[in-house]
């Protein structure tokens, strides 16, 4: 069990980074480096992450990155991954840090492509649910009735379950994280870097000007995605399904707080009418059911 005493006085995402104020990439990468220190190589598709890091030559980051085509992460990831395994390396973490355009839409070919040969790398998807580095664009990640530059009305269709694709491909590793919960996405950032094969970490990453809300929100937003069932915390280990940090609890519909409370400090639901509201939410029950069978299916595979 991790604690905050275990974890580096070390830094290795420095200040003075050119990111937004609040934003869950850098609080994100910041966790990522206190799980792994900087023996690992980042590999970096276009997304926030590439500009905040900061212009060449100089960078916020005390680590190796390796910055790469929009579709090609996974891929380039995998290379550098079997470079090192050459070298006699493999010890050496390779991450790849990609956001959701990069990894639900534009990178899922070279990603289900990393899982299917079990090449050995983690790969992270900070989700900030739509576009955000080229003008908040939406992407399959971006939820249902949500604003964004390129549904004005709210988006009609429901978020892509990318961690559940991933799992499909019978992978060693899939886990779901929340900046606001860094413990948590520690624990699983350094179990994932002792397993050999494709893992997968999908990490809600609450964004400020995408998103609408104060810069000084971007914890209490995540925190109660998490606390009203909205974004839930899990992980499959070798095909074994479990709940973790506070949704161990939220399995009881009647532990979680409503889903308005979440959806009301973001200016991108807006929009969104009475009856709106209501089909999100059955479509999250929908989905806690089947984290309750999964839950069932893999009591009998202990």
């Amino acid at each position: 069990m991790v604690t905050v005493r275990d974890l580096p006085l070390e830094e290795y995402w420095l200040p003075g980074n050119a990111s937004c104020p609040g934003c869950p990439a850098s609080l994100g990468l910041r966790m990522l480096t206190k799980a792994l220190g900087n023996r690992f190589i980042l590999v970096v598709p276009a997304c926030c992450s590439t500009i905040i890091q900061g212009p060449y030559p100089k960078t916020a980051a005390n680590f190796p990155i390796l910055n790469i085509a929009f579709a090609a992460s996974a891929a380039a990831a995998a290379g550098v991954a079997g470079a090192l395994e050459f070298q006699g390396k493999s010890d050496i973490p390779v991450v790849v840090w990609a956001g959701d355009g990069g990894t639900a839409d534009i990178g899922i070919q070279a990603l289900s492509g990393v899982a299917e040969r079990g090449d050995n790398i983690i790969y992270i998807c900070y989700d900030n649910e739509a576009y955000m580095n080229t003008g908040i664009q939406r992407s399959g990640a971006t939820p249902y009735g949500a604003w964004t530059t390129t549904t004005w009305t709210g988006k009609k269709e429901f978020k892509k379950d990318v961690p559940m694709i991933m799992a499909a491909h019978n992978i060693p590793y899939v886990a779901t994280a929340c900046v606001s919960y860094p413990i948590d996405f520690v624990q699983k950032i350094q179990k994932a870097s002792k397993m050999k094969g494709t893992k997968y970490i999908h990490l809600l990453a609450p964004c400020p000007p995408g998103w609408r809300f104060p810069s000084s929100k971007t914890i209490e937003v995540g925190r109660l995605a998490v606390q009203t069932g909205t974004w839930v915390l899990f992980e499959i280990e070798y095909g074994v399904f479990k709940l973790t940090g506070p949704s161990r609890a939220l399995i009881d519909k009647s532990k979680r707080k409503p889903i308005r409370e979440y959806l009301k400090l973001q200016d991108r639901f807006a929009r969104m009418s009475d009856e709106d509201v209501e089909k999100l939410q059955k479509f999250i029950d929908s989905q806690w059911e089947h984290y309750k069978l999964l839950m069932e299916t893999s009591k009998g595979m202990k």
